[in-house]
């Protein structure tokens, strides 16, 4: 063990002393000192993750899936930091480099915080509302403070964003292959750790990378105790669970729920532990009392319970986000007045689902930097979407009833995370994504499970899917041209869905009765 980490070490610290120049050289302040502060946070993180290599035991490909996703999220947030105030959009977020006005406004008092005399744990009390819960906070002026106290050097939290994106990857390797082996985990790995909403979270200030490394950590340590029994697993589930509980306690609520129904739905005679209900018991008890602490800072508490304030907090921001939607366009505008109040509901979700919409980006007038970066986060989505749909077709038909039912849940809980975030963000094409991707875990093992069994059996339904995704981009591509170039005149909106949905009915049908066909030739043995 002491040979292999001496001879990481002949390339760690190389590798963490090169990677801090670029970063040292376009950040602000004295060279010398980012060159330091770099360094530092880079050194730690290869080490941690070379460690996190050999412990999951993934070989090359997980090392090259490793090194990969660091760089995108290092590139990118290096990227952004220089070209946003001169490619991107005239306001203060694009002038200063950040991507997310969240990131901006909490970055800018994390370091308030840090040029003050408060200590750093009162970013969890209400002075500041930035961070709902305080734990993002409390980090960006916790490494402001102690690593860079005499320059705003935002890139360190982009850095230590990466590297927590990145230190997610093997431990979600190993879940995902302790649950469907190396067919489902290399795929569902493969999307986990290079999935572009993902990558563009990873490369800001923001808190959904270190939710996802909870979640894959909690993850792992629930199959790895479920797999073998082995209490010490538990402990990686706790401190994912501790985590989320700083960052968003409802996650980690939403994360128990998943949990407890994977145990029900294998229906395995597995014996529970009193410590396990224990730590499941404090953990949804803090984090339901978290939340409701979290949502009435923003303000002022209808109900006296905790999950009165978050289902009002949830219904009212519905309601905010749909009137911020009909505000914030014209032609949503006008075909609100063409529709009853509960379709307007389903149009909204509808629409979230679809953000950000693939021919909008490209059609759209915009900046270079922010179409390249829509046509990106808009092309993962729209990849990742018909290995969902499928997803669900492929649970379906698992043999095994206990296989099937988990890989249903799943599927559950995948979707039911879209329509919620969908709800909650309206037709937001950043708020959407940001909150759709928290739950890439399960997504990404869905979807690899999806891409896994259609390798194996090479049916028509994925091409059919995607087909019928090549027709709802062609209609909307056409659509959103000529809406804002006039170069002829679009269908009317209605009469366009009318046509998405006849030619996509027909594509389907045909292509069941094409199967049923082929299933009435074949001879019987």
């Amino acid at each position: 063990m002491n040979k292999l980490f001496n001879r990481d070490l002949l390339w760690i610290i190389p590798a963490a002393l090169g990677l801090a120049v670029p970063l040292s050289i376009i950040s602000p302040g004295s060279f010398l000192a980012s060159w330091i502060a770099f360094s530092l946070i880079l050194l730690i993180g290869l080490l941690s993750l070379t460690a996190a290599w050999r412990w999951a035991g993934g070989g090359r490909s997980l090392a090259f899936m490793l090194v990969l996703a660091l760089l995108l999220r290092l590139a990118t947030g290096a990227a952004l930091y220089l070209f946003l105030p001169t490619h991107g959009n005239d306001n203060p977020e694009d002038k200063a480099g950040y991507v997310f006005t969240d990131s901006y406004r909490r970055d800018g008092q994390a370091w308030e915080l840090a040029q003050s005399d408060h200590p750093v744990w009162t970013a969890f009390s209400k002075e500041f509302y930035t961070d709902q819960y305080g734990g993002l906070l409390a980090l960006c002026a916790w490494v402001y403070r102690y690593l860079s106290p005499a320059a705003h050097r935002p890139l360190l939290v982009v850095a230590l964003a990466a590297f927590t994106a990145t230190f997610g990857v093997p431990f979600f390797w190993k879940g995902a292959q302790k649950t469907g082996g190396d067919q489902v985990a290399i795929p569902a790995a493969w999307i986990f750790a290079l999935y572009p909403e993902s990558i563009l979270q990873g490369s800001a200030q923001m808190r959904e990378p270190f939710l996802i490394t909870f979640i894959a950590m909690a993850f792992w340590g629930f199959i790895g105790w479920h797999a073998s029994g082995r209490r010490k697993t538990l402990l990686w589930l706790a401190g994912g669970l501790a985590g989320m509980l700083l960052f968003s306690p409802a996650i980690a609520l939403l994360t128990l729920i998943v949990l407890a129904g994977w145990l029900w739905f294998r229906k395995e005679q597995h014996r529970i532990s009193w410590q396990a209900l224990l730590l499941a018991a404090v953990v949804f008890l803090a984090g339901l009392f978290l939340l409701s602490w979290g949502l009435t800072r923003q303000a002022s508490p209808i109900s006296r319970s905790p999950l009165g304030v978050a289902a009002e907090w949830f219904r009212q921001a519905v309601k905010w986000d749909v009137y911020q939607l009909e505000r914030g366009s014209g032609w949503v505008q006008k075909l609100f007045t063409e529709m009853g109040t509960p379709a307007r509901l389903f149009f909204v979700t509808g629409y979230g689902m679809a953000q950000p919409v693939l021919p909008a980006i490209f059609i759209a007038p915009t900046t270079i930097v922010w179409r390249t970066l829509g046509i990106l986060r808009a092309l993962g989505w729209y990849l990742l979407a018909p290995l969902l749909i499928y997803g669900v077709y492929a649970a379906w038909k698992t043999p095994r009833q206990r296989e099937r039912s988990l890989w249903i849940w799943l599927g559950v809980v995948a979707w039911s995370w879209i329509l919620v975030s969908a709800l909650r963000a309206g037709g937001d094409q950043w708020d959407n994504p940001r909150y759709r991707v928290i739950l890439l875990v399960w997504q990404a093992l869905f979807a690899g499970y999806g891409w896994a069994c259609w390798r194996e059996q090479h049916d028509g339904w994925l091409p059919r899917l995607l087909a019928v995704e090549g027709v709802f981009l062609v209609f909307f591509t056409a659509w959103y041209a000529g809406r804002y170039y006039q170069i002829f005149s679009p269908l009317p909106f209605w009469g366009m869905l009318g046509w998405i949905a006849v030619l996509s009915g027909l594509i389907l049908s045909a292509g069941w009765l094409h199967d049923r066909w082929k299933l009435h030739k074949k001879p019987r043995a």
